[in-house]
């Protein structure tokens, strides 16, 4: 029987305190959030207008350096509306990592069109664009600015690379890709907001990118998710299709198209104005964190702490073991017995291409991503645990 989960527990024991149950990701509210909630509040501007709405769009802006944010109910908005603005349409595929999280699919499914799954890098967990690369050129036609499946004759529009666990993707291999089979790129830097590639903020380099802001991410405003964009135009319909396509007017109600109501309420808005402030100080401690566990696991037999791609800063929203292939049987036994110590623990996703409503959509060869789905763990990793 292996020592593993025993040692693990041991090695993660040396990080955390044996205080109490730790939990996997939770928020930290050490500013001005109470205060700013309460001004929301105490004026009565609690819905989808007001001050903290636009202050909200305009930090985000300056934070992560695009031109234009527009702030929405959630990260799965977000994305459904990026890339219905990418020029998806009904019977297009996607290009995603079989290794995400559901809402990526879902977010392309909300579209009417179909997820087409890829394989991912074990350097940076997310989309391997040499595997793309390979891929496509067994697949697919590419001409006339156009890609096309050859075994469906669908048009593959556009593909989005997720920054799984908050670690930028190679981009410059992706966007080389991307332009050599005419795909827009849409970034779900959902976990990686206050990640860089080569000093730029993720979400920042494909035509459009989306963030999320749930109760687990590295800052949060409840739900909530925000749209990135540097094309003026975009910007505009992505706010007007997000407002339910209203046409502006003084008091008559006129919608132009069908729009979604996935406007950020001003109260979550004042919750993530209060949290932005935090930002630096929360990645600082998520990334002494990390340097925690890497010592720890410093000549560990059997599992190492995973590192930032090289070229990245990552902003290290869930620190990840992985565990050497052949120790990947022990993974439950793993994530039971530091459960039971009072370590939540968590595997990675199912892969996409495994559920049932995905089970018949195109794939690629999938083996990077099956063993790291085999060999993921998340250990705690909260801001305030550092």
């Amino acid at each position: 029987m292996s020592d593993l989960p025993e040692r693990i527990e041991a090695a993660i024991g040396t990080v955390l305190p044996r205080d109490g149950f730790k939990a996997l990701h939770e928020p930290r509210f050490a500013g001005n959030e109470w205060a700013y909630v309460k001004e929301c509040i105490d004026t009565g501007w609690v819905s989808s207008a007001g001050k903290f709405v636009d202050r909200f769009e305009q930090e985000l802006a300056s934070y992560t350096g695009a031109a234009h944010a527009i702030a929405v109910a959630n990260g799965t908005a977000a994305l459904h509306v990026a890339l219905q603005l990418a020029g998806v349409k009904a019977d297009d595929e996607v290009l995603l990592p079989a290794l995400t999280f559901a809402a990526t699919a879902t977010s392309v499914a909300y579209c009417g069109a179909t997820p087409h799954f890829v394989d991912s890098a074990e350097a940076t967990l997310g989309v391997d664009p040499v595997a793309l690369r390979r891929h496509l050129e067994k697949t697919a036609d590419a001409n006339g600015g156009s890609c096309i499946n050859r075994t469906t004759g669908r048009a593959i529009r556009a593909v989005v690379p997720m920054h799984t666990f908050g670690h930028p993707v190679e981009l410059d291999g992706l966007l080389a890709v991307a332009a050599d089979f005419g795909l827009v790129v849409v970034e779900d830097a959902a976990e990686s907001l206050g990640s860089l590639y080569r000093d730029r903020h993720t979400g920042t380099f494909g035509r459009l990118g989306t963030l999320s802001f749930n109760g687990n991410k590295t800052i949060t405003t409840g739900g909530g998710g925000a749209i990135l964009t540097n094309d003026p135009d975009l910007a505009k319909r992505a706010k007007h299709l997000t407002t339910t396509a209203k046409v502006p007017h003084r008091w008559e109600y006129f919608h132009d198209q069908i729009g979604y109501n996935y406007r950020l309420p001003n109260l979550n808005a004042a919750l993530g104005c209060a949290q932005l402030e935090q930002l630096p100080a929360f990645i600082d401690s998520k990334r002494r964190l990390y340097d925690r566990y890497a010592r720890a696991f410093a000549g560990f037999r059997g599992a190492s702490v995973f590192s930032e791609p090289e070229h990245a800063r990552s902003n290290y929203w869930l620190q990840t073991l992985l565990l050497d292939e052949g120790e990947s049987a022990e993974r439950d036994a793993v994530l039971a017995r530091t459960n039971d110590a009072g370590y939540m623990t968590r595997p990675a996703w199912t892969l996409l291409s495994r559920l049932p409503m995905y089970t018949a959509c195109p794939s690629a060869p999938l083996p990077i991503a099956e063993s790291l789905a085999r060999r993921i763990i998340n250990v705690p990793s909260s801001s305030g645990l550092a």
